[in-house]
């Protein structure tokens, strides 16, 4: 059976090392790159199911990076940051990446967060009645087969974890949901990351939802519930 590929750039080959024996440990094959350029490089040719993305690297940083991969791909990323700077965060999720992690980080937590991410390919289903295909709330159709989205008969472009976030609060229209909640329904109970993630993707999903009917209202103190607007 042919291994997932997971890329992992760094310009300090202690930390690729360092990954590449845990990760392989679990039975992933793992790439490398020591610059931007050549991670870019390697996206095209090794085809990995996801990308562990140093921000600091020579030629290209990480941020670059990752905007252009964005830019055609929904290829998973983690990111890694030297600092433990909210703006760094906030900057890497607001350019797409899944995930991020504060150097130096504990091998074994880099392990779990990368199938954590890989695993978001199927949404929680726990809210779905009977095993639906599709989800609806007001003039908003989500499909669980082809992972689309529609507002009316227009599709619109999300991204893999704006699609759980959104499947997640469609499978609760009206309820209120923590970040808690939310983080365990979209990305799973051993996801790793603050609330400031849910925060962000429903920034994003507010946005992409404008010209629906629905809109994801803030619960002051407890986190956001899905609504229909009359």
């Amino acid at each position: 059976m042919e291994k997932d590929t997971i890329l992992v750039v760094d310009d300090e080959k202690n930390i690729i090392e360092l990954a590449r024996m845990y990760l392989e440990n679990e039975g992933f094959a793992v790439e490398s790159a020591e610059t931007g350029l050549e991670a870019l490089q390697k996206i095209e040719t090794v085809k990995p199911v996801l990308v562990v993305l140093d921000l600091m690297l020579p030629e290209l940083d990480g941020w670059e990076v990752c905007r252009r991969v964005r830019a055609n791909s929904n290829l998973p990323i983690i990111m890694l940051t030297a600092r433990d700077d909210d703006i760094d965060k906030i900057v890497g999720l607001e350019l797409g990446a899944d995930d991020y992690m504060t150097k130096p980080y504990n091998p074994r937590e880099l392990v779990a967060r990368v199938k954590a991410v890989l695993r978001r390919g199927a949404p929680p289903m726990s809210g779905a009645a009977g095993g639906a295909k599709t989800l609806s709330a007001g003039n908003v159709r989500l499909s669980l087969d082809t992972r689309e989205v529609f507002v009316g008969d227009q599709p619109v472009d999300v991204r893999t974890k704006e699609f759980d976030l959104l499947a997640a609060l469609m499978q609760n229209q009206g309820k209120a949901l923590s970040r808690e909640q939310l983080l365990n329904l979209a990305w799973g109970f051993d996801f790793f990351g603050e609330t400031r993630t849910v925060d962000v993707h429903i920034a994003h999903l507010r946005k992409k939802l404008a010209h629906s009917n629905l809109s994801i209202e803030t619960v002051w103190g407890i986190g956001y519930k899905l609504v229909q607007n009359e």
